[in-house]
């Protein structure tokens, strides 16, 4: 079942300056071949499953929004990244340990008129040679299709991590580190955090 209500944390200002788009990452091998069932916004619970995903529960939220600082409608946000044991839900993931069955893995989201979306993951964590991390894709009609990555700040892997470490900007990548902050709702998730996304227009995405 698709969840309903996210605490939304503190949304950031947007000030009078053309915002900058969000840097681009690579896609990495693990994005879905095929798409589950299951895909919506609410990533501890599979449906049909009793089980609620291991690892500590995250409210992600943010908005999404043109170079002026305008929310965007109608764009679609997908996420996917490794369970708490590390491991895609992927048939190219031949990791040592076993997936967890309770953690969806994927989910998707589209927005309203305000541009937020919202999702209800697990707080990532580290696999060899990655910083945790969350996958992001952001479709919307007359702009650049947006593909990054979301790190934690204060992770201590960031400042190895290959891919973090190749946004030669120190803006830009700040700008892909998250703080997670502890939730006003202990009983429904321990952490929320608040990303924002800044969509390039068709043509535009070489100048980010």
């Amino acid at each position: 079942m698709a969840l309903a209500v996210v605490a939304l944390g503190a949304t950031r200002g947007v000030g009078a300056q053309a915002l900058v788009p969000t840097p681009r990452q690579a896609r990495g091998p693990f994005y879905p071949l095929e798409l589950p069932l299951d895909s919506d916004n609410d990533l501890t619970r599979v449906a049909g499953s009793a089980t609620r995903a291991r690892g500590e529960i995250t409210d992600l939220a943010g908005r999404v929004l043109d170079e002026r600082g305008q929310p965007l409608a109608e764009a679609r946000v997908e996420i996917w990244q490794c369970d708490a044991n590390g491991r895609y839900h992927h048939p190219y993931d031949s990791g040592s340990t076993e997936p967890d069955p309770g953690f969806q893995g994927y989910g998707q989201y589209l927005t309203g008129a305000d541009g937020a979306y919202r999702f209800r993951t697990i707080r990532p964590v580290p696999y060899p040679g990655r910083a945790p991390h969350i996958h992001f894709a952001v479709t919307r009609p007359g702009y650049e299709r947006l593909i990054t990555q979301m790190y934690v700040e204060g992770a201590p892997e960031n400042p190895g991590d290959f891919l973090l470490s190749a946004v030669p900007d120190p803006v830009a990548r700040r700008a892909l580190i998250v703080p997670f902050g502890p939730s006003p709702t202990p009983e429904q998730a321990r952490w929320v955090a608040h990303f924002d996304l800044v969509l390039a227009a068709e043509g535009r995405a070489g100048r980010s």
